[in-house]
């Protein structure tokens, strides 16, 4: 039988929801697979990106204990996105669907039945949207969607309110597998593969237990990091930026020589300052975004790897 199905969970100090995250995902399971709509070694990835606490112990006490669940050790801590593209791309070959979610659950794992179910109508990525985030506290809605907007204005393309609670097929994978950038953006990246594509709306759940992995400041350098990956937007509007000031200056320079020959040529000294003082800002400002695009060619050019399994606990049925 076809149809195996792999959840892949990348985890980071996490040891505080794995029993409760492996229970409720071992009860899914095998819902799908006595509904018939999955094959019975389908199993559940987690994936230790470097943890500091009993994270891997846990996930190798799971592996004893039931091979229904595998464990993927990375050498080091290599963030988030690296975590999960270690996983998607270690299970390729073994799953036909693999489906990633957070450790936490507040993914609604109820999602993964209508997932499942797209996939067997032919579709290779399903992505799962949030329905809504009426949940959410004013400050966390207005910068969660500004994010999405932002990323969007810049010209990296990504699904809105979607974040790495998608499945995706064999095909998918093998597509995914082709990107060999270092500086990972998955969000972005999954929808330039192209395949038939749909989506599953689901309500997000509160956390648990354990603490979120992703604050406001760390949500900020991720957008920096998806855009500068995705996008020479950024560089373009510089361009654009430079051009306007061209423009204002030629006007600046013309109202200059207009009140020289009219004798007052002390009452500028404001706007000569303010000029400065924006022109110099300006500079900095665009320096730091070349900058940031000159180090991404840097990281890219050394082609480090982008992870380094140390362990992978798995057993074919």
């Amino acid at each position: 039988m076809d149809n195996k199905l792999y959840l892949v969970i990348p985890c980071y100090n996490e040891e505080e929801v794995l029993p409760e995250t492996a229970k409720r995902l071992k009860d899914k399971l095998s819902t799908l697979v006595q509904a018939g709509k999955i094959n019975p070694d389908s199993r559940i990835v987690f994936v230790n990106d470097g943890s500091g606490d009993r994270t891997w112990e846990i996930i190798q006490e799971l592996h004893k204990e039931d091979i229904v669940f595998s464990g993927i050790n990375l050498s080091r801590n290599r963030g988030h996105q690296n975590a999960l593209l270690a996983g998607l791309m270690t299970v390729k070959d073994h799953a036909d669907m693999v489906i990633s979610m957070d450790a936490d659950l507040q993914d609604d794992i109820n999602a993964i039945d209508a997932m499942v179910d797209k996939y067997l109508e032919g579709i290779d990525i399903v992505y799962g949207v949030r329905s809504s985030r009426a949940k959410d506290t004013f400050f966390k809605k207005a910068t969660a969607e500004g994010f999405y907007k932002l990323m969007n204005a810049m010209g990296a393309n990504t699904v809105f309110n979607h974040a790495d609670y998608r499945l995706m097929s064999r095909r998918a994978l093998e597509g995914l597998a082709e990107y060999g950038e270092v500086n990972l953006f998955l969000r972005g990246i999954v929808p330039m593969i192209g395949y038939p594509w749909d989506v599953v709306y689901y309500e997000r759940g509160e956390r648990f237990a354990g603490e979120s992995k992703y604050p406001l400041g760390k949500m900020l350098s991720f957008a920096i990091e998806g855009i500068t990956s995705l996008s020479t937007k950024p560089i373009r509007l510089i361009t654009g930026l430079g051009f306007f000031i061209f423009i204002v200056s030629i006007g600046m320079l013309i109202y200059s020589i207009v009140r020289h020959f009219m004798g007052a040529t002390i009452v500028g000294w404001t706007t000569l300052m303010v000029s400065v003082w924006a022109i110099g800002g300006l500079i900095l400002l665009s320096l730091g975004v070349v900058g940031e695009y000159i180090g991404k060619i840097y990281l890219e050019t050394k082609a480090r790897p982008r992870f380094i399994i140390e362990q992978f606990l798995h057993e074919d049925a």
